[in-house]
């Protein structure tokens, strides 16, 4: 089980090194490594505009993954989909600026992002289940949090080593210096591979009877049997993303156009993430004790109520307000992610688990945090400004959370009965 958890969770942080070090990339360097020849405001929705299309790849990587997951098993998936974003990684990093190729750069740039969003988009169900599946009833919440724990975990990685390049003199940082972290994801992919490959194959697919499940299509069963849970899943996902795309993607650009040290900044995000590391530990811990249901519910609520001050830390301009914004943000985050897995796997049946759960959280993702970062830079530009921002998010948010108490709880169910 200790093999388990630890592939679980080191596949997952290394997937996030590599999907997040893109996001902090694209609020301070692409703007002017591959939109140089756009106005700088235009520059920063474009960089953004690249981000999402890997979050909008996310739900295509779940439901193709998703599908092979189901049919022929997690491990396979795991193995394939790390290998996949460690090439696109890599060749991020060795990709010749605007100035050197002109619209090829961002063209090919946008293509790797979709390859690294297709990844992931496959990643999470199958790290999320080959420890779920492996656990007790008691322990599926704190087992699936660990694939979760890979996102901060890759956050702190991804930003911490961003932030040490950062330190170079600007021209050579953006030069070449950006570039070092994303060829370091070669290295890190190489341990995951080796950690992965010694795991075994989940139980509860093991044990279901495949030959009965042989024609069907697993994402056909899902939209089929189960479109209310299916929605209202991705529901509950995108509250805890929309805080990511706020406070992480959209926070640090703003921060740092208002005069936040881009140093001081990438820091912050090491410092949030490791509260929302914490926290998602404990609030799984919570979850397999109390409920799924209740612990969300109370990260939910916490988002609701310091919505509108974020985003008045963030526009501040000033280093430790947007640090209290990003640590506070992503601690509850970290409340609401912590069951989140758990809680998405125990709606569907062991057939189709690896498609409706990934669908439900990819899903969420390139909604939640994929358009996020964009919707938010141009409601904040508009007349509307702030109080707008924080009013769309605020019931975005509240929606969430009507989803939430419609859905039955499931941390007490049994796996092998769902049909």
């Amino acid at each position: 089980m200790r093999r388990i958890l630890a592939s679980s969770f080191l596949g997952s942080a290394i997937e996030f090194y590599d999907f997040l070090l893109y996001a902090s990339a694209s609020a301070l360097v692409f703007a002017q490594v591959f939109f140089a020849s756009l106005d700088p405001g235009i520059a920063t929705i474009a960089s953004f505009g690249t981000l999402a299309a890997g979050y909008v790849a996310r739900p295509l990587g779940g439901i193709v993954f998703g599908h092979f997951g189901d049919k022929l098993g997690r491990k396979g998936v795991l193995v394939t989909t790390m290998l996949m974003m460690g090439v696109a990684t890599a060749l991020i990093g060795l990709l010749p600026t605007y100035d050197q190729i002109g619209v090829a750069a961002p063209l090919i740039l946008i293509a790797l992002r979709v390859i690294q969003g297709f990844a992931v988009g496959g990643e999470w169900g199958g790290a999320m289940l080959i420890a779920l599946e492996h656990a007790p009833g008691g322990k599926r919440g704190f087992a699936a949090s660990f694939a979760n724990l890979g996102a901060p975990a890759g956050s702190i990685l991804s930003a911490g080593v961003l932030g040490l390049f950062s330190l170079m003199p600007k021209e050579q940082f953006l030069a070449w210096g950006w570039r070092v972290p994303f060829l370091l994801s070669v290295v890190l992919v190489l341990i995951g591979m080796i950690v992965r490959l010694k795991v075994v194959e989940s139980p509860l697919f093991r044990s279901f009877d495949r030959e009965a499940e042989q024609r069907r299509v697993p994402l056909l069963d899902v939209l089929a049997k189960s479109p209310k849970v299916l929605i209202l899943g991705a529901l509950v996902a995108m509250s805890q993303l929309t805080i990511s795309g706020m406070a992480s993607v959209w926070g640090l650009s703003r921060a740092t156009a208002q005069g936040v040290d881009p140093t001081f900044a990438l820091n912050a995000k090491v410092a949030s993430a490791v509260a929302l590391f914490l926290l998602t530990v404990v609030s799984a811990r919570l979850s397999d004790r109390f409920g799924r249901r209740p612990v969300i519910a109370v990260g939910i609520i916490a988002a609701i109520l310091f919505a509108y001050p974020l985003l008045l830390l963030v526009d501040s301009g000033d280093n430790w307000s947007f640090l209290i914004a990003v640590i506070v943000g992503q601690g509850i985050q970290g409340v609401i992610l912590g069951p989140l897995a758990a809680f998405l796997a125990e709606l569907f049946p062991t057939a189709v688990r690896f498609t409706g759960s990934s669908l439900a959280f990819q899903g969420a993702s390139a909604i939640g945090a994929g358009f996020t970062p964009i919707i938010a830079s141009s409601l904040a530009s508009s007349s509307g400004g702030l109080p707008l921002l924080s009013g769309v998010w605020i019931a975005a948010l509240i929606l969430c959370a009507i989803a939430l108490f419609i859905i039955p709880e499931s941390n007490k169910r049994d796996l092998t009965t769902i049909r």
